[in-house]
């Protein structure tokens, strides 16, 4: 891939900042992307789930959480958790040491300015595709597990506690996504370690996007960010409480989260879809932007190791319920977000069609 980006970068909190009152074309999506003719949308909630119900000494109380938790993989792909372990405090300094960054001056932050490689750093856009329409998004992209990848150097030095934070942060939630892969490899029917040790065990992937969600004079004729499942593992997502902007799809509608004070919205990915033989879903989602507040939201992607196969679970696949998906590496899958950008649920079911017509 190649190591620049193939047009120069423009930072939209500067165009926002600039007093625009018409976003550049770059931005408009087609009119089918946009929110204002998508009259199906709908302000509803994805369900809230309190894990530590999920480890109640009541029998009973455990075993209905578990299966909300298995309706919410199945049925939605998405719901929201409390009582969770992270502690309120950490949540809501890691969210405002971000919003600190990212009203740093511009030649502040340019010194930690991305590439298409790796993507880690302060960045403005998603693929390579040159002329692309772009979200109006700035984000910052660092690498927290493995620990060989984690590069503190390259997380900002200001403000001060920012590399502090953030280091506390992502042990945090990483103990909240090993939770997480227990109840869902126990739901699933596997052992309970079975969808960890696919990933790697102990060893792996872990990143973390910090959106920033600029006010946009034209709201009705963009996206924050566009459709897309997300390719790794699972994402735990840190909303911005004051400002909805999350939208998921279900039944065809696009469905407004509203985020629920101190919890995380979770996902789960193409890759867990992989590993579950389609019975858990990655779905479809974007988010929306306005014209009055800006958001400030943290995504940590929990992913398998880079490098190790990863396709559907031994114990899923059976006569009647052959495997859908062919095994590649999640360093081969990413690929295709990187180069193409977000592109609804194109590289999951692609790679879903060519496995069964090589079946065929």
């Amino acid at each position: 891939m190649n190591c620049i980006w193939p047009e120069p970068v423009v930072r939209v909190q500067s165009l926002s900042e600039s007093g625009i009152w018409k976003i550049p074309d770059r931005y408009v999506k087609p009119p089918s992307h946009r929110p204002s003719l998508n009259h199906n949308a709908v302000v509803s909630n994805i369900p809230v789930i309190d894990l530590a119900e999920a480890f109640s000494h009541d029998a009973a109380v455990r075993s209905e959480t578990m299966l909300r938790l298995s309706s919410a993989c199945k049925d939605w792909g998405f719901f929201q958790v409390v009582n969770h372990g992270v502690d309120v405090e950490l949540m809501r300094n890691i969210r405002e040491i971000w919003r600190e960054f990212f009203d740093l001056p511009l030649d502040s932050k340019q010194q930690y300015a991305n590439d298409p490689v790796s993507y880690e750093g302060y960045g403005s856009r998603l693929g390579v595709e040159k002329g692309a329409t772009l979200d109006w998004s700035d984000y910052f992209f660092l690498h927290y597990l493995p620990a060989k990848l984690r590069n503190p150097g390259k997380w900002p030095q200001f403000p001060e506690t920012c590399r502090d934070l953030v280091g506390e942060y992502g042990k945090e939630v990483s103990k909240l996504g090993g939770k997480l892969m227990k109840i869902f490899s126990s739901n699933l029917g596997l052992q309970e370690d079975g969808l960890q040790d696919a990933f790697g065990g102990e060893d792996f992937g872990g990143c973390l996007r910090v959106n920033f969600y600029p006010k946009c004079p034209q709201p009705d004729l963009t996206l924050g960010l566009s459709s897309h499942s997300d390719p790794g593992g699972m994402t735990i997502l840190l909303p911005d409480e004051n400002v909805a902007g999350l939208q998921v799809r279900k039944a065809g509608n696009w469905v407004t989260v509203k985020p629920v004070p101190s919890a995380f919205i979770i996902n789960i990915g193409d890759q867990i879809q992989v590993l579950s033989n389609a019975i858990y879903k990655s779905v479809e989602h974007r988010v929306i932007v306005n014209s009055a507040k800006d958001r400030v939201s943290l995504a940590f992607f929990y992913n398998p190791r880079g490098d190790l196969l990863i396709g559907p679970s031994k114990e899923l696949v059976k006569p009647d319920q052959p495997a859908l998906y062919p095994s590649m590496t999640f360093n081969e899958y990413r690929l295709f977000i990187r180069t193409k950008g977000p592109c609804g649920k194109a590289q999951v079911e692609s790679i879903k069609s060519s496995s069964i017509s090589r079946r065929n």
